[in-house]
Order: structure tokens, then C-alpha cells, then sequence
């Protein structure tokens, strides 16, 4: 049994006529990347943006510009060279970090349903229930969870014995 060190990915970019097509994808992924930070940048300097829903809306930004980074560049770079591999450990890292990064995106989706609940229904108290303290409990919890959660799977995922082909088709 030989350790594996490496993964090779197939897939479609292996058609030579679909890899300058696809390469259209950098453009969007661009874009994703400008948007997501110009969210970031303005909400944090614009003080009329310091509001509950555009807090949310910045750590959704975070997290959103977060698994589009861990993926985007390799999947990109992987149109332009020949050998599409993946090292087995940047492999487990890139999995963990698209596992936290989605997770708690949904988690602050929670929070974001949360906070229009409380304004719609509550709003006399919306001040109160929503207080900076609140808001920074809804956002890092879920990054905290979900570090420790899929850090930990991820572990006990990759300590696992990986015997077969280390080709992955449809990638």
C-alpha cells in the first residue's frame, strides 16, 4: 500500500475547447471578489452603515468572499496547466475552509432572519434584543462552531487509510 501525496483531478477541463471558455469564469470570480470587499470596505467606514442588517450583511460578505477564494484560484489555475493535481494535505486544508466558510454563511443567514423577525415583530424592543453584544454573539459563534467542528472532522477524515486511484473524474 503506498501513501498518497497527491490527487489528480479530471474533469472538463481536459477538453481543449472548453479551457479558454472557461476561462471566462476568472471575470466572475473577479467580480464576486470587487463586490464582496466593496461590501466590507463600505459598511465599515460609512457610519449610516453601522446598522444590524449591514453588520450582517459585511460578515456575509466576509464568508461569502471567503469560499470563493478557497476554491476559485485553484479551480482557475487548474484551466491553464496541463497537471491538475492537488496535494493531499492542501486538499484537507481547502475542505475545511469551504466547510466553515459555508456553514457559517447559513448560520448568519439564521441570524439575518433573525434580526428581520425582530424588527417586523418586536420593534419597540428591536434596540434592546439587538444590541451590539447580540449581533457579535449571532456572527462569531458560528465561525467558532464551525471551526472546531469541521477542523475536527477534517482530521479524523484525512487520518483515514486512502487506498485506490488517487484520480478524481468529474472535478
Amino acid at each position: 500500500m503506498t501513501e498518497v501525496t497527491e490527487f489528480i483531478l479530471m474533469g472538463i477541463t481536459d477538453n481543449p475547447g472548453l479551457q479558454a471558455p472557461l476561462l471566462g469564469i476568472f471575470v466572475i470570480y473577479l467580480v464576486t471578489v470587487m463586490g464582496n470587499l466593496g461590501m466590507i470596505i463600505m459598511t465599515h467606514l460609512d457610519s449610516k452603515l453601522h446598522t444590524p442588517m449591514y453588520f450582517f450583511l459585511r460578515h456575509l460578505s466576509i464568508t461569502d468572499l471567503g469560499y470563493s477564494t478557497v476554491i476559485g484560484p485553484k479551480m482557475l489555475v487548474n484551466f491553464v496547466v496541463h497537471k491538475n493535481t492537488i496535494s493531499y494535505n492542501w486538499c484537507a486544508t481547502q475542505l475545511t475552509l469551504f466547510e466553515i466558510f459555508i456553514i457559517t454563511e447559513l448560520f448568519i443567514l439564521s441570524a439575518m432572519a433573525y434580526d428581520c423577525y425582530v424588527a417586523i415583530c418586536k420593534p419597540l424592543l428591536y434596540v434592546v434584543l439587538m444590541a451590539e453584544k447580540v449581533r457579535w454573539g449571532l456572527v462569531l459563534t458560528p465561525y467558532l462552531y464551525s471551526t472546531f467542528v469541521y477542523l475536527f472532522l477534517t482530521i479524523k477524515l484525512f487520518k483515514l487509510s486512502f487506498s485506490g486511484s488517487n484520480m478524481i473524474d468529474y472535478f
